[in-house]
């Protein structure tokens, strides 16, 4: 099965890969052949997804990198490839919303936001594709977007302006570094994942909103990575793949913003991790 996807010893860095969609996405990776580097800012968690993966018999390491400092980024590179090998696909799953109108939102919310979702990829992605072109290897770039940058995002501004600026930015890389590096994008509707289960209103407007009547898994996202990092995709270039269980076939339907209801604001955090 492995042959299919054409990633047998090839090494992928995920970015986020402590948890959530990261934690699925390398783990898929390395089912199909790879050797991963698990980066996440929080240790703990990169380690116990980097075992499971080991267990897997392939290779495996856990890096803990802040991926808004550039310095950081271009170490944690650095130190994966001498772990596991030079890279030859990257993964970014790392970002977070945060949950305020436009009106009411100061400076620092703004910052934290665009520098996580869009300055965070355009480090981590330029970093690999360094060594990718450096060492003349032909590569995939995959960063996890979001439909809140193919519509409009209300409450949640910065961060659909930031998703909409990776999607620019995955174009852009797709037309600098080809034919060497294919950069694609997925962009998930709403996600079972902790943040998001933590509110029984948000799985019901899933139920409510969504074509399929239910959340994505973070498993389902996975795979749209692995077609898009694996041969399965090789002729998939600057593109970003919808994987929302036809949310945007009806994009908003039902939104009014007198009853959408937010993440509990004690869960919004703006840890590094894998889109939890």
């Amino acid at each position: 099965m492995q042959e299919i996807f054409g990633l047998r010893d090839r090494v992928a860095l995920v970015w986020g890969g402590g948890q959530g969609m990261g934690e699925a996405s390398a783990l898929r990776l390395a089912e199909a052949g790879c050797h991963v580097a698990v980066i996440d800012q929080v240790t703990d968690r990169a380690e116990r997804v980097a075992a499971r993966i080991r267990a897997l018999g392939r290779r495996a390491v856990a890096i803990s990198a802040d991926v808004t400092a550039r310095a950081d980024v271009d170490r944690a590179t650095a130190e994966a490839e001498a772990a596991v090998g030079p890279v030859d696909v990257m993964v970014n799953v790392i970002g977070m919303a945060g949950w305020v109108k436009l009106v009411d939102m100061d400076e620092a919310e703004w910052d934290r936001v665009l520098n996580l979702n869009l300055k965070g990829f355009f480090f981590a992605a330029t970093a690999s594709a360094r060594s990718m072109l450096a060492g003349g290897r032909k590569g995939a770039i995959v960063s996890v977007c979001s439909v809140s940058g193919l519509t409009s995002a209300p409450m949640h501004g910065h961060y659909g302006a930031a998703k909409a600026g990776m999607q620019n930015l995955i174009r852009t890389m797709a037309c600098e570094w080809g034919p060497t590096i294919r950069v694609n994008g997925v962009a998930p509707g709403t996600t079972e994942t902790a943040r998001v289960t933590a509110t029984p209103e948000r799985v019901e407007e899933a139920r409510r909103n969504i074509a399929i009547g239910r959340m994505g898994k973070p498993d389902e996202i996975a795979k749209a990575v692995l077609f898009m990092a694996s041969d399965l995709g090789s002729y998939v270039n600057g593109h970003t793949l919808p994987v929302d269980g036809g949310w945007m076939a009806g994009a908003l339907m039902n939104w009014k913003a007198d009853s959408f209801t937010p993440p509990p604001a004690t869960n919004v955090s703006y840890e590094q991790t894998g889109e939890a």
